[in-house]
């Protein structure tokens, strides 16, 4: 009979020890300068090194210098110096049951503590790892309504921005994209970051958009922002998705996929070139409702009970449009004349500088 040929499936990165996937999810923490860690290596080092000294000294009757002339401060600092490093030359030795009962307690703990300054580059490396096997073990049990942008090229790096500026933690934001250097300099930001391709459902998974509360996707390519939203969608059914587009041709596809909002890059920057040959004023006021730093900025809250059973138009602040069940009524028309319990407001908002 005609043996069967079993195909194994590839291992899939969230089935992956959590050790295993240290370099290509990584949790930010506080940067230390390397410079910093070496000084601080070299100064304990040495504060070792004059202990041990310190305490030879004082006990100094109790060693035996090869040349029986006594031990001055050099000399024990010699013996720590050759002891410490485990040279030992033996020209120096302990004699009496106080000097070696001190080299057993004292000299020897040093000489431990020592030997794991030189080689701590070492175990700095080893104990990074575990470290971060630690805290991804700890991110991925906890991360949940955060939002994972993929794509950390301009646009991405201009929609992480402008979350940030808009008061969103860094924690809550995770990057995934295929380029070491992008994630380099998310990571500097204290992002989180995980290195892969979004089109790859177990990588959309360990960036934990299944928990995720939205999803920008500023792929480079839109047939590329049409399989990443695909995928997304599947994964996680109630995200709200975000997807930056080149080709308005391509929109209609992209909401097919799943998309609940849908930016088209080119038509958006012709449409502000187009305005700024005569009315660059324009341009100038929209970029300030864009940048919630400073200026005015567009924010969304919801309707006060004092305010139900009124018209947004007679409010102080300037409203744009109301949300009434996930949709977006301008001012001006008459369902949202009257604005009633659970509307949420599209306004102008004054940023403090």
């Amino acid at each position: 009979m005609p043996s069967r040929l079993r195909l194994r499936a590839p291992e899939a990165l969230t089935d992956r020890p959590d050790f295993a996937l240290v370099g290509i999810l990584r949790i930010p923490e506080g940067a230390t300068s390397p410079w910093v860690a070496i000084g601080r290596r070299v100064v304990l080092a040495f504060g070792l090194l004059f202990l041990a000294a310190t305490i030879v000294y004082l006990d100094r009757d109790g060693y035996r210098d090869s040349q029986e002339d006594g031990l001055s401060y050099l000399d024990a600092l010699y013996y720590a110096t050759v002891s410490l490093s485990t040279t030992g030359y033996g020209d120096i030795t302990p004699l009496t049951p106080s000097a070696r009962l001190i080299n057993i307690l004292v000299i020897t703990p040093l000489r431990i503590f020592f030997l794991i300054l030189l080689v701590g580059t070492t175990l700095a490396v080893l104990t990074e790892r575990s470290r971060q096997a630690f805290k991804i073990q700890r991110w991925r049990r906890s991360v949940r309504n955060h939002t994972v942008v993929i794509g950390y090229g301009t646009k991405g790096r201009t929609a992480v921005d402008a979350m940030l500026g808009d008061g969103v933690s860094p924690s809550d934001i995770v990057v995934v994209d295929t380029d070491a250097g992008m994630l380099e300099a998310a990571s500097g930001l204290g992002l989180v970051t995980v290195h892969g391709s979004a089109t790859k459902s177990d990588v959309l998974r360990l960036a934990g958009a299944q928990h995720a509360s939205s999803i920008v996707v500023a792929a480079n390519r839109d047939d590329t922002a049409v399989l990443v939203t695909l995928t997304a969608r599947e994964i996680s059914p109630k995200a709200k998705i975000v997807v930056a587009i080149r080709e308005a041709e391509n929109t209609h596809l992209v909401r097919q996929s799943g998309a609940d909002s849908v930016v088209v890059s080119s038509e958006t920057a012709g449409r502000l070139l187009g305005i700024a040959t005569t009315t660059p004023s324009v341009v100038e006021m929209i970029e300030d409702l864009l940048t919630p730093e400073e200026g005015f900025a567009i924010a969304e809250r919801d309707v006060e009970p004092q305010e139900i059973g009124g018209s947004p138009r007679h409010l102080g602040d300037i409203v744009l449009g109301v949300v009434r069940g996930g949709q977006l009524v301008r001012v001006g028309e008459e369902e949202v004349d009257a604005l009633e319990d659970g509307d949420k407001l599209l306004y102008v908002r004054r940023v403090k500088g």
